[in-house]
């Protein structure tokens, strides 16, 4: 398998930590995907990464469908559960990560737009987004040790991916100042090898 993706994505990033955490390897293909001569519509018709180029030639792409699959391979490290109702409320964790990344990412596209252009009502719209997901992010973790229960899951490593994802874009966005607790899972996280290997780069 190949995984095509830049290195500064969340969502690539979240597919990086998963295969690391089931331990499979799959060599990975950095291309980023706004560049003129990227090769990422051949592979996704929407021009997005992650995609997961596998074997017999075939494609996966959006970083839920690749991460649902890649657990399935193999039963080390399971990240979402089998049973419906617990699996639901890793989903909703992605879900809730994945809206902040995306809104991340689409204030940092706006703003590489000539000043006159950008749109000052959609970038606070965003920007809202993300300190309204902070807030519910941090609310429903509670005093809890992971995201969902008590086992590391694949909503940890989402809400690992988005943090870090505002750290590298967006520093002035002090989180950590107001969702001690989110600080203190992202300190847990930041010390697994999967997420130390997979720190975004410019």
């Amino acid at each position: 398998m190949k995984l095509i993706g830049s290195l500064s994505s969340p969502f690539v990033r979240k597919v990086r930590i998963v295969l690391a955490e089931k331990r499979i390897e799959c060599e990975l293909m950095v291309d980023i995907p706004w560049t003129p001569d990227t090769q990422v519509p051949e592979f996704n018709p929407l021009g997005k990464v992650p995609v997961l180029v596998m074997d017999d030639g075939s494609t996966l792409f959006d970083s839920r469908v690749i991460v649902e699959y890649l657990d399935t391979l193999t039963p080390v490290s399971r990240l979402i559960p089998e049973d419906a109702r617990p699996r639901t409320s890793v989903k909703r964790w992605e879900a809730l990560a994945d809206g902040i990344c995306d809104a991340a990412a689409t204030i940092f596209l706006e703003k590489k737009r000539p000043e006159v252009q950008q749109n000052a009502d959609w970038l606070v719209r965003q920007e809202q987004k993300i300190f309204r997901g902070l807030e519910a992010m941090s609310e429903e973790l509670g005093e809890k040790n992971w995201c969902f229960g008590e086992f590391y899951s694949l909503a940890d490593v989402v809400v690992g991916c988005a943090l870090g994802y505002l750290d590298f874009r967006f520093p002035e966005i002090k989180w950590r100042e107001a969702h001690p607790n989110l600080e203190k899972l992202a300190e847990k996280l930041a010390g697994k090898p999967a997420f130390k290997d997979t720190l975004p780069v410019a």
